[in-house]
C-alpha cells in the first residue's frame, strides 16, 4: 500500500450503508504531527500527480472526475489553487456550478453536469455538482418547482430515486472509463463563523464575503442532515466519498492530494509503447537528424 492510500483510507467512504457524519472530526489531523510535514507530503503529492497526470494524458484511456462538495468557506477554490498547481493545464478543466440557467432547467439535472465531463486522459474538477439536487434543493425543496418537472414525478421518493439515479450515473461513466472522486470537506460551525469574520475584518477578502452564505448558515442542521444522507446513500466502490476533516486547510489539501495521486496509481497508467510503421517512422527521423539521410524536400532544394 502506496503512502497516499494510507493517508486516505480512514476518510475514504466505499460503503455507507453504516456511514454517520457525527463520526467524523472536521478538526482531525490524522497522523501528522505538524504542518511543516503535512506541507511536505502535498509537495511530494502534487509532484507525482505530475508525473502520473503526464502518462494519463499520454496513454488516452482514462478520465479522472473529482467532485468538490461543502458548505461555505470550507475551501473548495483552495483546493483547486494549491493541490492542482502542479497538474498541466492542458491536461485540466475545472467547472463551476452554480444556479441553473433557464436553459439548463429546461433539461434533466444531470445535463449540465454531462456537457462538462473531462475528456479522456484529462482530469476534470467540478466545484459543486449534480449532488447539489440533493443538497440545497433537498433544504430548499421550493427550488423543484423552477424545475418544471411533471407534478406526479414530485414524491416523496424523489430524494430516493435521485440517490439512485446518480449511483447509476456513475457506475455507468466508471464503465466507460470515467473515474468518480467524490469529496465532502467537512467543516464545523465554528471555524465556518471565523472564516466569515475574516472575510468581513479584512479588506483583501471583502470581495469573497457574499450575505447569502451567512443566510444559508441558519439551516446549518439540514445540511448536515443531507450531507450525512447523501454520503450514506451514495457511497460505493466505483465512486468512494472522501470525508476530509476541514476545519486545518492544510490537512485538507494533504488528503485531496493523496486520495487523487492514490486514484491515479490504480489506473495502471503508462506511456503508449511505439511499434510497427510508427516506430519505423521514428527511427528514419532519428537516421536524418543525425545526417544520415537526406530528406526528400531537402533533396529537392538541391
Amino acid at each position: 500500500m502506496s503512502w497516499a492510500s494510507k493517508l486516505v483510507k480512514p476518510y475514504c467512504i466505499e460503503d455507507g450503508e453504516n456511514f454517520r457524519l457525527k463520526d467524523f472530526d472536521p478538526a482531525d489531523t490524522g497522523k501528522l504531527k505538524s504542518e511543516d510535514e503535512a506541507r511536505e507530503l502535498l509537495v511530494k503529492g502534487i509532484a507525482r500527480m505530475a508525473e502520473l497526470q503526464d502518462k494519463l494524458y499520454a496513454q488516452d484511456w482514462w478520465a479522472l472526475l473529482l467532485i468538490i462538495q461543502a458548505i461555505d468557506a470550507a475551501g473548495k477554490d483552495g483546493i483547486v489553487k494549491h493541490v492542482m498547481s502542479g497538474v498541466n493545464p492542458q491536461g485540466c478543466d475545472v467547472s463551476s456550478f452554480k444556479t441553473p440557467s433557464h436553459e439548463e432547467l429546461d433539461h434533466d439535472y444531470l445535463w449540465r453536469a454531462q456537457r462538462r465531463m473531462p475528456r479522456r486522459g484529462t482530469i476534470g474538477i467540478f466545484n459543486r455538482s449534480y449532488y447539489e439536487e440533493v443538497l440545497v434543493v433537498k433544504v430548499h425543496p421550493e427550488i423543484l418547482k423552477s424545475q418544471q418537472l411533471p407534478p406526479t414525478l414530485v414524491t416523496d421518493n424523489i430524494w430516493k430515486e435521485r440517490y439512485q439515479d446518480m449511483c447509476e450515473y456513475e457506475r455507468y461513466l466508471s464503465r466507460n472509463g470515467i473515474v468518480p472522486r467524490k469529496f465532502f470537506l467537512h467543516l464545523s460551525k465554528k471555524e465556518q463563523k471565523k472564516r466569515f469574520l475574516a472575510r468581513l475584518d479584512q479588506p483583501e477578502k471583502n470581495w469573497k464575503f457574499s450575505a447569502a452564505d451567512v443566510r444559508e448558515r441558519r439551516y446549518w442542521d439540514e445540511y448536515q442532515s443531507a450531507y450525512d444522507e447523501m454520503i450514506r446513500h451514495t457511497a460505493t466502490k466505483r465512486a468512494p466519498w472522501y470525508v476530509v476533516p476541514a476545519d486545518n486547510k492544510w490537512f485538507t489539501r494533504v488528503i485531496v492530494a493523496a486520495a487523487v495521486v492514490d486514484a491515479l496509481e490504480q489506473l495502471d497508467l503508462h506511456y503508449p509503447v511505439v511499434e510497427g510503421d510508427k516506430l519505423k517512422e521514428l527511427l528514419e527521423a532519428r537516421a536524418e537528424l543525425l545526417g544520415g539521410k537526406e530528406s526528400a524536400k531537402d533533396k529537392k532544394k538541391k
